[in-house]
């Protein structure tokens, strides 16, 4: 069931925010929290979780993708990523991330971030990931 009352892009970005604050990176100091809106219009958010046997670990938008779909979820409407070692900086996905992102998105889909002027960008996947993998069939 849809909702009828969508997040704005100031809610999801505090989400992104908010799931940033619990990043587990003692190794690389770069915490990133990401937060997602899915075809329902709920929010699911996620952050890096860094591993002793770095670089292993996991991506705050794939932890945020997990949450959408365990909670049942199956497209990405919009999806916030906010990193940074203290205060946010320009932080796009990794390309691991993008195909997964590329996964549950669709050309509606929008990505935003922070960019190199401090003001949040949007992007398409396309853009970020052209000619993306994607099963024959």
């Amino acid at each position: 069931m849809a909702n009828d009352k969508q997040p704005t892009d100031k809610q999801i970005m505090e989400a992104a925010g908010r799931a940033r604050q619990h990043a587990h990176a003692p190794y690389s100091n770069y915490s990133v929290g990401a937060a997602l809106v899915d075809e329902r219009g709920q929010i699911h958010i996620g952050c890096n979780v860094e591993n002793e046997t770095y670089p292993l670990g996991t991506c705050a938008e794939a932890g945020a993708i997990a949450a959408m779909v365990v909670a049942g979820g199956t497209r990405i409407q919009t999806i916030v990523v906010a990193g940074g070692f203290d205060d946010l900086a320009t932080c796009t996905p990794c390309g691991g991330c993008r195909q997964k992102i590329a996964e549950f998105a669709d050309a509606n889909t929008r990505i935003l971030m922070i960019d190199e002027t401090g003001d949040w960008a949007t992007y398409s996947i396309d853009a970020l990931l052209p000619a993306s993998f994607h099963m024959p069939g």
